[in-house]
This record gives C-alpha cells, sequence and structure tokens, in this order.
C-alpha cells in the first residue's frame, strides 16, 4: 500500500506524523511519502519536500508567494504520476492543499482531508470544492462534522488528536530538574508560533511582556522551539533583550506542567496548553489588509480554539491593536501574584479536555486511510 501525505506547517507535521506511525504500527510495508518536516520524517515517512521554509500566513503575504506555490504544487502532481499512491492524506495547510485535492482528484486519487478546512468559521465557498474533490473528511470537533454533513460532504468524526497526545511524559519534579526549573521563580512560556512571519511580529511583543514581567516578579522564561523555526533565528531576536530565555527542544508538555502560565500565539498552542491546565494569553497580529478581509469573512466570535469549543473566553484573546505588553502584562500579573486567580483559570480550562471527548483520534484515521486505500484494490 502507497500513501501520500501533505502537510504544510508544524503542527500538521505533528498530526500527520502521530497518524503516519499508527499506519506504520498497522502495516509495517506501508510505502509512506509527501511533504512534511522532521516529525513525519522520524515517524519513517519518505519527506520529497521539507517544509521548513514554508510559514506564509495572511492574504498579502501569500500573494507575494503564488509563483512558489505553482511550482511546488507541480513538483507534487509529478510524484503523484510518477508514484501512484493509493490514497492521498491532506493534513490541514488549506490554502495549498485543497488545490493539491483537486489535482489528485483529477488523477484518479482518493483524497482524505485530516485537520479540515474550517468552513464552520469564514469561507464557506470551501465546501463545495470539498465535496467535489474529497473522499472522506475525518472530523475533529463535532460541530464541524455536522457543518460537512449539512454542506454534502462524506464526514466521518474521529475526535481530536490531541486528547490522546497531550500528556506529560515525565513526574513534576523530573520534569523541574530536566528543564532546571527554578522553584522560587514563575516559570512563563512563551510561544511565537510555528511559522517565520508569526515569530517576528509576535516575539517581540512578547519579549516587551517578559521584560515588564521580570521587574514585578522572580520569573524563568522558556521558549519551546517548533521544528519550522531555525535555533538562530530565535536567538537573534532574543539577542537584543536583556533577559536570560531557555530555548527548549522536545518534551514540550513536561515542560507545559512545570510553568505558571504562558503568552501563546493563535492555534493549536492555545488548545495545548487549555489541555494541560496551564493559564494562557492568546495573542495575535495580521497584516492591515489581511485584518481588514478577515473581519469581512470570519463568522465566528473568537479566535482561539479553547474559547470556540466551550462558547466563551476561557483563554484571554488580545488581537491586533490590542495584542501589546501591557495588555499582555494586565493578564498574567494577576495569575502570578494571586494563586486563587489563577486556579480559578484553570477550572475554566480543564472543561476543555471534557468538550474533546474520547481519545483515539489518530486510530480512526489511521483505519479510514487504510479503508479507503484498500477500495482502490477492492480490498
Amino acid at each position: 500500500m502507497k500513501i501520500m501525505m501533505s502537510a504544510g506547517e508544524a503542527s500538521g507535521d505533528m498530526h500527520a506524523a502521530a497518524v503516519a506511525a499508527e499506519l506504520k504500527r498497522m502495516m509495517p510495508e506501508a510505502d509512506i511519502f509527501g511533504m512534511g518536516g522532521a516529525d513525519m520524517r522520524k515517524s519513517g515517512v519518505r519527506i520529497i519536500y521539507d517544509i521548513e521554509n514554508l510559514g506564509i500566513i495572511g492574504v498579502v503575504e501569500v500573494i507575494r508567494h503564488i509563483p512558489f506555490f505553482f511550482r511546488l504544487r507541480s513538483l507534487l502532481k509529478e510524484a503523484m504520476i510518477r508514484e501512484r499512491p493509493d490514497v492521498l492524506v491532506c493534513v490541514d495547510y488549506p490554502g495549498f492543499n485543497m488545490k493539491l485535492a483537486h489535482t489528485a482528484k483529477e488523477l484518479g486519487i482518493p483524497v482524505i482531508y485530516y485537520i479540515a478546512p474550517t468552513i464552520w468559521a469564514w469561507n464557506k465557498g470551501r465546501a463545495k470544492n470539498i465535496v467535489r474533490d474529497v473522499e472522506q473528511v475525518a472530523s475533529i470537533f463535532p460541530f464541524e462534522a455536522e457543518a460537512y454533513r449539512r454542506a454534502g460532504a462524506h464526514v466521518t468524526f474521529v475526535g481530536h488528536p490531541l486528547a490522546d497526545t497531550v500528556k506529560p511524559s515525565m513526574s513534576f519534579k523530573e520534569a523541574m530538574d530536566y528543564f532546571h526549573g527554578d522553584p522560587s521563580s514563575k516559570r512563563i512560556l512563551l510561544m511565537p508560533g510555528s511559522r517565520k512571519n508569526e515569530v517576528e511580529g509576535l516575539l517581540p511583543i512578547m519579549l516587551e511582556a517578559a521584560e515588564k514581567l521580570a521587574q514585578k516578579e522572580s520569573c524563568q522564561f522558556f521558549i519551546p522551539r517548533a521544528s519550522t523555526i531555525p535555533k538562530e533565528m530565535l536567538t537573534s531576536i532574543i539577542g537584543k533583550r536583556s533577559l536570560s530565555i531557555e530555548i527548549t527542544e522536545g518534551h514540550q508538555y513536561d515542560l507545559m506542567q512545570i510553568c505558571t502560565a504562558c503568552i501563546a500565539s493563535s492555534g493549536t498552542a492555545t488548545l495545548e496548553t487549555a489541555l494541560m491546565e496551564l493559564p494562557t494569553v492568546l495573542v495575535y497580529k495580521l497584516a492591515p489588509v489581511t485584518w481588514l478581509l478577515a473581519n469581512l469573512l470570519v463568522h465566528v466570535k473568537y479566535a482561539g480554539l479553547p474559547n470556540l469549543l466551550l462558547n466563551r473566553e476561557v483563554t484571554p484573546e488580545l488581537l491586533q491593536d490590542k495584542a501589546d505588553a501591557a495588555h499582555i502584562v494586565s493578564i498574567l500579573l494577576p495569575w502570578l501574584q494571586d494563586e486563587a486567580a489563577r486556579e480559578n483559570n484553570i477550572r475554566e480550562i480543564r472543561e476543555v479536555r471534557k468538550a474533546l471527548g474520547s481519545g483515539g483520534a489518530v486510530r480512526r484515521v489511521a483505519e479510514l486511510i487504510i479503508k479507503t486505500a484498500g477500495a482502490v484494490h477492492g480490498k
């Protein structure tokens, strides 16, 4: 069995890697190849394009790179023609992967979409393209599955993979020792994103907030490096500040376990910190034109996944003009100075795990892929 996968950023690489590892466990002889990063490679995926150089967001940013994306799609189309996979698995990265799904459909290759486009939030017109090109949507949220069913897509609700994977591998003491945690300090996690332009825009704001917090409390700061972000990029930005910050590699959930609070970019990170019961403030900025378009097109009340799941703001959101150091400090400082305030937030975000339902998502996705690929051969 030959399976092609396409992931375009760090979170997609992580989710695709988990599925690839499960596929290898279930079918050791499976040949899995495609576009991805370090996590997929470690799971046995034959990488034909490394995503380290991807990481473009926003309408304005994407327009400048259109020729590059045409070339990349042509490269992957040539791979499909040459390799003839039994199934293409698209993971997130909708602006690119939806066009790749259409290419696969034209070549007669069935497509499974995992971490599918958020038609429930914006660009509902994408639903008709999903119905046209995708054999199965592997849906991770109940409300998402219902939206796709209403649109006429073939959809299987598999659950959210983070319900299985977000858990520490060490005890609190082991993690403190591993990361050299200071028991006398407040330990703050900075998560500026997995795309280079996110990090360039958000990390300086987070560092300014960190400096202000350090003036009021004894703090220890950590940045877990995303696989798509070179360490040199982080050290270059950090080097301009008078802060001591530890850049960490791996064991991210063990690190979250020992931290007091977090400043995070919008995205999967806020769901992970909620599942780890780590109070988090969400910050995000887009190019002005992109932000204007987003306000016109987006049809949801919140940016953060924990808030969307619970339909209330349990993870405070600082977007665009409000994403500055002063606002971050005003939210984080009470969590650092008043344990009761921090515990109140933990009680709220604890409900996120309940909302995600039972585990087993990765296994269900792998089974869906094998079933779809097997149908090609009438198995």
